[in-house]
């Protein structure tokens, strides 16, 4: 089990995941992001604010409203041995690229007996928020974790978001990057190992947030804060 971050210091959700694409794409020239308004305008949620001007449009790829067309272009990328980071506006809009991610990224390496590997994360806001329809509110947790082949990844706190998306791009195989649109702005406490850049969480462990003697909560993503208030 993991331990809670106890700092001074505090960042935003948004930046820790900004500062750990950021991070990784320095450390990593196969690293490259792809979906709509991730470059010219910054990110729909500012996530990838900044990193057009560093890296260039070669590898942060502004893409048309074709999520079918960019995500078969980062699993086939993913095969020949680069790191795409592909963005889905919202999570409901994976649904038009479902049969990349489930009949390709996550089926490759088992049908080729290991010899495939595809290195991807599939990431964005995901689950309810506020004025958006319901067409945007879908949480698809349940739906990605019941598919054999994925890695899914859905953080509460700024050590969580990046610590696990840090670990999600270095990770060989395809993974499920679930955000809240609501968390974005949320501010946590950071430690100075938190903000180092070799820092990644290992993917799989649990993390203990509050210690007690008697009730075992279990949650995820923004449900997590919910618990804690509960407890």
């Amino acid at each position: 089990a993991r331990g809670y971050s106890s700092a001074a210091k505090e960042i935003t959700v948004r930046d820790a995941l900004n500062s750990a694409l950021d991070e990784e794409m320095s450390a990593d020239p196969s690293v490259f992001l792809m979906g709509e308004e991730v470059g010219e305008y910054q990110g729909a949620y500012k996530i990838t604010k900044g990193l057009l001007d560093k890296y260039g449009p070669d590898r942060v790829l502004d893409t048309p409203i074709t999520e079918a067309g960019f995500t078969g272009i980062g699993v086939g990328a993913a095969y020949q041995g680069l790191r795409p980071v592909i963005e889905f506006m919202t999570f409901n809009f994976s649904m038009q690229a479902i049969d990349h991610i489930i009949n390709s990224a996550a089926k490759s390496n088992y049908m080729s007996a290991g010899q495939i590997n595809v290195p991807i994360v599939f990431r964005g806001p995901n689950g309810a928020a506020a004025g958006v329809g319901a067409q945007h509110s879908q949480c698809y947790a349940a739906w990605f974790a019941h598919v054999p082949g994925l890695k899914v990844l859905a953080p509460y706190s700024s050590e969580d978001a990046r610590g696990l998306l840090k670990a999600a791009i270095r990770d060989p195989d395809p993974v499920v990057f679930l955000e809240n649109e609501l968390l974005y702005g949320e501010s946590f406490p950071v430690s100075d190992e938190v903000l180092d850049s070799s820092f990644a969480l290992p993917i799989g462990k649990a993390k203990i947030e509050r210690e007690g003697k008697d009730v075992t909560i279990t949650a995820f993503s923004k449900m997590v804060g919910y618990a804690l208030q509960g407890c």
